[in-house]
């Protein structure tokens, strides 16, 4: 009996295995009639925008892509690339050209060339001020934290059109990494801090203080260097240590401030210390209110990036 019973679970488990392969292999089918356009490498995607002036002053989207269909490539007729852009700052009232595109070149297979797997690789490469005239956009129309879009489209030889709107999770996901589309974001570039009392916001999650560098203390949290040299250095008091700067009194939080002065005309440097006990986190307003920079617990020293996009 139990020879039986072994035959018959056999015998299920290889026809189980049966329709899972034949349904492994109709997806597999199904994905090679189409193309994918994998992304090789992107080497830049972000524009440098001066919020004062409203001008792109460098900075654009480069990219390596590589075409697959199921004659290696060469069912390409074109891949055409359409620009965009994505107003994410609505509420500043710029950007009026919404989700619209135009076409701003075509690659033809003689175009590209062909990469270590035997299929067809295109590089394409364009600037921000480029995007912004292919679209017509004034300076008026955009602003920091909003983004140009590239859209890349494969059109076969047989007629079948392939972008973004066909693309399946398993395509645009980590396996073939094919999204067709991508983004390149405009970032405010640094600028000298607006003039005026600006305000750190500190805690520290144990309750003991701020230690950065060392088990004690080891100094300032955070140290703001001007362009013209003054230099504010500003954490928590420790108990475990006499502080060799000015600390604010707070085991748990505090709130410092230091005051920017009117002519600067070079950026500021905001120095992080670090974080020895993974205990501290702070926030810096500008004179305006504006959040501009978070420090998270446990971040490690660094120079911290101080979003100006909020100052337009």
């Amino acid at each position: 009996m139990k020879k039986i019973i072994s035959l018959i679970v056999l015998s299920i488990t290889i026809i189980s295995c049966s329709d899972s392969d034949k349904v492994f292999d109709q997806i597999v089918e199904a994905e090679t009639r189409g193309s994918t356009l994998r992304t090789i490498e992107v080497t830049e995607n972000e524009i440098q925008y001066d919020a004062p002036t409203g001008t792109l002053t460098g900075g654009g989207f480069t990219a390596v892509v590589e075409v697959q269909d199921q004659e290696d490539g060469n069912l390409l007729s074109s891949l055409d690339v359409y620009i965009g852009y994505s107003d994410n700052t609505s509420e500043l009232g710029n950007s009026t050209i919404g989700s619209d595109e135009v076409l701003a070149q075509s690659f033809t297979l003689a175009d590209g060339t062909i990469g270590e797997f035997g299929l067809p690789r295109f590089s394409y490469s364009v600037t921000g001020t480029e995007m912004q005239s292919v679209l017509g956009l004034s300076g008026g129309e955009i602003a920091g934290g909003d983004n140009f879009t590239i859209r890349f489209e494969i059109v076969r030889t047989d007629g079948a059109v392939y972008s973004a709107a066909d693309n399946s999770g398993t395509i645009t996901g980590s396996y073939f990494s094919s999204p067709f589309e991508y983004a390149s974001t405009l970032v405010c570039a640094p600028s000298a801090p607006i003039p005026g009392v600006w305000t750190v916001n500190m805690e520290d999650s144990y309750g003991d203080g701020w230690q950065p560098t060392t088990a004690d203390g080891g100094g300032p949290g955070l140290t703001i260097t001007l362009s013209d040299g003054t230099v504010f250095e500003i954490g928590l008091c420790t108990p475990y240590e006499a502080e060799a700067f000015d600390c604010t009194d707070g085991d748990s939080a505090g709130t410092a401030t230091f005051t920017v002065p009117d002519g600067l005309t070079g950026p500021a440097v905001f120095r992080w210390n670090g974080d020895f006990w993974g205990e501290m986190s702070a926030e810096i307003l500008s004179p305006g209110g504006n959040t501009v920079a978070t420090v998270s617990s446990g971040t490690a020293a660094t120079d911290l990036a101080i979003d100006f996009c909020v100052e337009e």
